[in-house]
């Protein structure tokens, strides 16, 4: 089989295409050809060595944690999961350095593969996995909302989503509008408002204009219930300003930061503020299946899609280019960017 791989951190160029014979799944395991395989910032910052596991200079490593395919073997002690079955896997790449998605083969953990939904694409099963999930943690790490979304799950609550035009910002808008929420979403410019309203948002807002915080306070009376922040530290002092009391802050990025959150404190106490920090590599088995069935529900639904239509476009590129997939990604291509690895068929 084929298969992308590096040894030293570094940039694009330490990518390379390799052949290897596909590895046989053991108990508990599942072997997936992996039809499309997506980049997400993540995965670069991996390969360049800032990422949650030091990258082991001794052994060949597959980058990519999300991506969709056939189920083609599996192993003793599996249930739930057949040969031939469509499937989108979960931080595949976290599992070791051998199982990232930028190969036509596979080996995971069965709770690491979810099952496809006849009428969702192999796109979209590869695009959702580590937005959807961050979007779903993030939306339901409120203290009395919650703890998986449905449709009607949020009815009744006012979200703000920082950054409405990135992936996880736009996984957020859909599937809190999918859930019932009033959604406000914040970008810097007219070509991103116009991505975060085709994913839904009600509202968009630019923040690079004065009246920002009037802006949202006219939108929510009383104050938002929720909000998804992607620029934790350069957002912090807006946070208790904007929201209402006992609301809570789902932070998952620090874009435009220095790594040092800082809070004031009055406001925040006085109001009951709830911050919940996430990262989907230590959430947990549990909360794990949690997102991944109701982000399968939404995608089944046809509330959680990819395209220009909703906000998402897409660049695509065949595996023997996935240095330049990274290279995309890196740069900040905004949208998808996906990789072809096998036909579906």
């Amino acid at each position: 089989m084929r298969a992308v791989t590096y040894r030293t951190p570094g940039g694009p160029e330490v990518l390379a295409l390799s052949t290897r014979e596909p590895a046989e799944p053991g108990a508990g395991e599942v072997r997936v050809r992996v039809v499309v395989s997506a980049v997400n910032p993540t995965d670069w910052k991996q390969r360049r060595g800032s990422g949650v596991v030091t990258v082991d200079e001794s052994v060949e490593t597959v980058p990519n944690q999300d991506g969709a395919g056939v189920v083609d073997a599996i192993g003793p002690e599996v249930t739930g999961l057949a040969v031939g079955d469509r499937v989108w896997v979960v931080l595949a790449a976290a599992h070791g350095p051998a199982s990232g998605t930028a190969q036509e083969y596979t080996v995971l953990p069965a709770e690491r593969v979810v099952p496809l939904p006849d009428s969702v694409g192999f796109d979209e099963g590869a695009s959702f996995g580590i937005p959807g999930l961050t979007a779903h943690r993030a939306l339901t790490v409120a203290e009395d909302g919650p703890d998986r979304l449905a449709p009607g799950a949020l009815e009744g609550t006012t979200v703000l989503v920082a950054g409405g035009a990135g992936a996880v910002g736009n996984s957020a808008i859909q599937l809190a509008r999918w859930a019932g929420a009033t959604v406000i979403t914040t970008v810097s410019t007219e070509a991103k408002a116009e991505l975060a309203r085709a994913a839904g948002a009600h509202h968009v807002l630019r923040y690079t204009e004065p009246g920002l915080e009037d802006a949202i306070k006219r939108l929510a009376q009383g104050g938002v219930d929720l909000i998804v922040e992607v620029a934790a530290g350069a957002n912090a002092e807006l946070h208790p300003r904007v929201l209402r009391p006992r609301g809570t802050v789902a932070v998952y990025g620090d874009d435009g930061g220095n790594g040092t959150v800082s809070l004031p404190f009055g406001p925040n106490v006085w109001a009951n503020t709830r911050y919940q920090f996430l990262v989907l590599y230590s959430v947990g088995t549990g909360k794990l299946r949690l997102g991944a069935g109701a982000v399968s529900a939404a995608m089944a639904d046809g509330a959680l899609a990819i395209g220009e239509k909703t906000g998402l476009p897409i660049h695509r590129f065949p595996l023997e280019d996935t240095a330049k997939a990274h290279a995309a990604s890196e740069q900040g291509a905004v949208g998808k960017v996906l990789i072809d690895v096998t036909p579906a068929g």
